[in-house]
């Protein structure tokens, strides 16, 4: 088929040329000068993304690792964790707290909200013994388009009193959606490379506050690899304990060039024009975006409740040479995915509403046709 595919899931996202031409270089001595300079400029580089002046870990691995670091660093066997059924990748992350010998107590959800800052503050302040220690929040979820309000729980947990941590997954918001590792006071943060930071898959990130240092002086959940102070001790030094992905940090370094020249206010500004754009769209069409509040919708995604939805999904790929996210979980084939995040830009997100709103119609689904001009109207005001 002709022309450049359009790959709208909401992540892995679209490499930028910058990046794939700046991981195209030579490989280099991983335990020589010029590596060492490469980690430092990187380090200094990324707490900004984060909202940090803390140290933030570099892993080679998905997001899915990342999640393992952050749990087996601060917590012991048998602790006891809250979560909150948010979606399918909080699901996930429950399901492997369960693994690792914690105790979770795994709050239920409709999939179509985010975590209630007062489920929170009722969960810790039962908890007269303090035997809760952490609290895993899913910021944005990517399998429902539901960003959670991370500084209202922060509030929350802070007016109970309560020494719980505060985890925090932003594997498909950071550099997306505004995020304040230190501002908000969070605990861990979980990050992965294939989302808002354009990058390909395979490192992953946790940016680490000085109360989970501190708790990982104690924590007794087995780790080797994921183990922070190896890492944070070469880090210093601009080496990792490990060979790293040499050609991913090349692709990171210009990553965090590209979105320190726009400004993360304008990314944020960005990404939130394209998510009202297509939402306006949906509506336009009739048909319902499954996040139900408004204070929750996420930047990064939207999430189309419809019937028969992989059919729907198949013949835009086939027909039009478009991706979308499919349902996952419990969402399975009643949802379509758009994703509108990382390296976007406005005539691609109109690109990509037109292809959805010519694969509806020739899907069968009645919608209106004025879905896309509700789009365009919005792109069009600053």
């Amino acid at each position: 088929m002709s022309g450049r595919h359009f790959l709208q899931i909401p992540g892995p996202t679209n490499t930028p040329d910058r990046v794939l031409r700046a991981m195209a270089a030579p490989t280099i001595d991983h335990r020589g000068p010029e590596f060492a300079e490469l980690t430092l400029g990187i380090l200094g580089s990324l707490g900004a993304v984060f909202g940090t002046t803390q140290p933030v870990v570099i892993y080679p691995a998905s997001g899915t690792g990342a999640w393992e670091a952050a749990l087996v660093n601060t917590l012991s066997p048998s602790d006891r964790v809250v979560c909150f059924e948010t979606g399918h990748f909080a699901t996930l992350w429950r399901e492997m707290a369960v693994r690792l010998g914690l105790e979770v107590d795994f709050v239920p959800g409709d999939w179509r909200h985010g975590v209630d800052p007062q489920q929170v503050a009722d969960k810790l302040t039962a908890d007269a013994e303090h035997a809760v220690k952490a609290v895993l929040v899913v910021h944005n979820e990517t399998s429902t388009g539901v960003t959670s309000r991370v500084a209202e729980i922060r509030r929350a947990i802070d007016a109970t009193g309560h020494p719980a941590l505060l985890l925090v997954d932003t594997i498909s918001s950071l550099a997306s959606i505004d995020y304040r590792h230190d501002e908000w006071g969070v605990d861990v943060t979980v990050a992965g490379s294939q989302k808002g930071l354009m990058l390909p898959p395979g490192l992953s990130f946790n940016a680490i506050g000085p109360k989970a240092l501190e708790a990982a002086k104690q924590a007794r959940l087995r780790r080797s690899f994921w183990d922070w102070q190896p890492i944070l001790d070469a880090n210093s030094r601009g080496f990792f304990p490990y060979t790293p992905a040499t050609h991913l940090l090349y692709g990171l370094h210009e990553a965090l060039r590209m979105l320190d020249e726009e400004g993360l206010p304008q990314v944020f500004a960005r990404h939130q024009r394209h998510a009202e754009a297509t939402r306006a769209a949906v509506r336009g069409w009739g048909l319902e975006v499954l996040a139900v509040d408004e204070r929750e919708y996420s930047g990064s995604l939207t999430a189309v409740s419809v019937p028969d939805a992989d059919r729907i999904r198949a013949l835009i790929l086939d027909r039009y040479h478009l991706s979308l996210g499919s349902g996952l979980g419990r969402l399975a084939g009643r949802v379509f995915r758009i994703g509108h995040l990382g390296d976007f830009n406005d005539v691609m997100l109109a690109g990509t509403l037109a292809g959805v709103q010519m694969g509806l119609a020739a899907s069968g689904v009645p919608i209106d046709p004025g879905g896309i001009t509700a789009a365009l109207d919005r792109l069009q005001r600053p």
